[in-house]
């Protein structure tokens, strides 16, 4: 499958597509109604929440900062495991990449996704690796879901484990339907990737040739993947423990104490508001999810004020940071096909 450089006129289209569609200029609309029933809909004391923020710890909340961005570090680890379980069975597997190019790859992505909709930074993540190795976007399609798959099962893993920890020593009962949605999640992909399987037994060979070599490419991509599992794991539960740690560490900021149970099932529920792709990155859903989950503890003013903190580091600062990363990037390939074209 030929790659098109992100330079060249049909990346530049796609990429204008992604970012500037309808559908995410409807998802932004739907985001300031939240915000706007946020401002408006409740009786909140903003400058309590106003105040907590200012008195905050700055020195917690930079390493709030500095334990979020360790994600990327694990994230990039694992996937550049399934990214080479995918090609191990190949005859020339392409060159292992480093981790801190599949690190940089995933920020980018998660921009994307902060500012698009349905979640096409993940498409994105993919776009750049076939790109960049010209190898099969297909297969790396396929190996960005087997990634996926593997987020949902340690979020459900973490999230059991935090459902013990407040049953077992806290009268903070957490909502367990959130624990069933990750569950019901999970059932979902597993059936699609059975369907898979049993597709490419018995529909594949009937599809035209691109089409069948599509397909094959897609499946080994994703199915490959599951491979090391036991490591893969590891990497999944040290990448959501930062995201653990990050709110562990605001929480110290604003020095108010939270159930360790508590403080662990908000980042996971986090990741479960994240997958429904109504709005950028979860924007106005995640931010309401959180303060309601910390109001089990806390009061609401103080709810709010931890969860903007929280989104200022894992929503706002993945814009900055991974849009300086992508734009960076753009600029570098537009270069290059100046050059080339010249």
């Amino acid at each position: 499958m030929a790659n098109q450089g992100l330079g060249g006129p049909k990346a530049g289209m796609s990429l204008r597509r992604m970012f500037f569609s309808p559908q995410t200029a409807i998802s932004f609309l739907l985001v300031v109604a939240l915000v706007l029933l946020l401002l408006f809909g409740f009786d909140i004391a903003w400058g309590e929440t106003w105040h907590t923020i200012k008195e905050s710890n700055p020195w917690w909340f930079l390493v709030a900062i500095v334990v979020h961005y360790m994600t990327f570090i694990f994230r990039g680890a694992r996937w550049r495991v399934l990214l080479i379980n995918a090609t191990r069975n190949d005859e020339v597997p392409p060159l292992p990449l480093p981790v801190l190019y599949s690190g940089k790859v995933i920020l980018m992505s998660w921009f994307a996704n902060s500012v698009t909709f349905f979640r096409m930074g993940d498409a994105f993540r993919a776009f750049v690796f076939a790109n960049d190795t010209k190898t099969s976007f297909p297969r790396s399609v396929g190996t960005v879901l087997a990634d996926r798959v593997i987020d949902i099962v340690v979020v459900i893993f973490l999230m059991s484990v935090a459902l013990v920890l407040l049953l077992a020593g806290s009268e903070v009962h957490p909502p367990v339907a959130l624990l069933l949605l990750a569950g019901g999640f999970l059932l979902a992909v597993m059936a699609a990737l059975a369907a898979m399987t049993l597709g490419r037994r018995w529909i594949t060979p009937r599809l035209p040739q691109r089409a069948a070599d599509i397909y094959h490419h897609f499946h080994s991509g994703t199915m490959g993947s599951f491979a090391r599992l036991p490591t893969v794991f590891l990497l999944g539960v040290a990448s959501w423990l930062c995201e653990f740690g990050r709110l562990f560490f605001v929480l110290q900021a604003v020095g108010t104490p939270v159930t360790l149970g508590l403080i662990l099932f908000v980042p996971m529920a986090n990741g479960v508001f994240s997958s429904i792709p109504l709005t950028p990155g979860g924007l106005g859903i995640v931010e309401t999810g959180i303060s309601g989950l910390l109001q089990l503890e806390l009061s609401v003013e103080v709810a709010v004020a931890v969860a903007l903190m929280d989104r200022s580091i894992s929503y706002l600062s993945i814009i900055v940071t991974g849009g300086a990363l992508f734009f960076a990037r753009q600029v570098s390939a537009a270069r290059r096909a100046t050059m080339e074209s010249g």
